[in-house]
């Protein structure tokens, strides 16, 4: 009886390691990588993010700075009372209108090779330090043409994807948004950053303003 009793516990203990031994191989399989778990969705909004924020280069270095620096401030890092509310609209816009005159901008040198700055106007530019004086033939190179409004309207098309794309922002002015609302959060910016971006390519602004890239000439 005694051997009956020793044979079925040692088949027991061995019959539990297996078991233990097989666990972890099993907890592995049943495992699912992070990549496996994210939905098309997502891994399409993640490159989305990726090329939209590249689209931040085409927009005023100083404003998207100075935006990406005050939005957590003025936002109370999402958490917005009245005050805060009406902060971030005051800088969301003071920052539009920026992105939108900044774009009628240009820049070109002098006999002395200094950078100087002019605001394009119908008839030339016009100098906004009123350091240097430029000739009429020259002038007329920069005056204002109608591909200019379309590059400020899809600036400010632009700097609408980079807000909306700022969680600060949204959780500001969206504090619990619907399932609706939040994929119009979600999709609307993408939908600008790839309409933007092919306006952008095949229509190049040749302006150097403000904010902007200086050119060689």
């Amino acid at each position: 009886m005694d051997v009956i009793v020793q044979e079925d516990m040692y088949m027991y203990n061995n019959s539990k390691n297996h078991d233990e031994q097989k666990l972890p191989l099993l907890h592995n399989i049943m495992e699912v990588p992070d990549d496996a778990k994210r939905s098309l969705i997502q891994r399409a909004m993640s490159q989305a993010f990726q090329s939209t924020a590249h689209l931040a280069n085409l927009l005023p270095t100083g404003t998207v700075l100075s935006f990406q620096f005050l939005s957590p401030i003025v936002t109370n890092q999402g958490n917005c009372d009245l005050v805060c509310k009406f902060m971030t609209s005051m800088l969301v816009a003071l920052c539009g209108a920026s992105c939108f005159l900044q774009c009628f901008t240009d820049s070109f040198r002098d006999d002395k090779g200094n950078v100087c700055y002019g605001l394009a106007t119908f008839r030339g530019m016009w100098v906004i330090d009123g350091s240097t004086t430029i000739s009429p033939e020259l002038g007329a190179k920069y005056r204002l043409k109608p591909i200019d409004f379309v590059h400020a309207v899809m600036s400010i098309l632009v700097f609408a994807a980079v807000v909306l794309f700022d969680q600060n922002v949204v959780s500001c002015f969206f504090p619990s948004p619907s399932n609706e609302a939040r994929e119009i959060l979600t999709v609307l910016p993408v939908a600008i950053g790839a309409f933007c971006s092919m306006l952008f390519v095949a229509f190049p602004t040749q302006r150097h303003g403000i904010g902007f890239p200086l050119s060689t000439k």
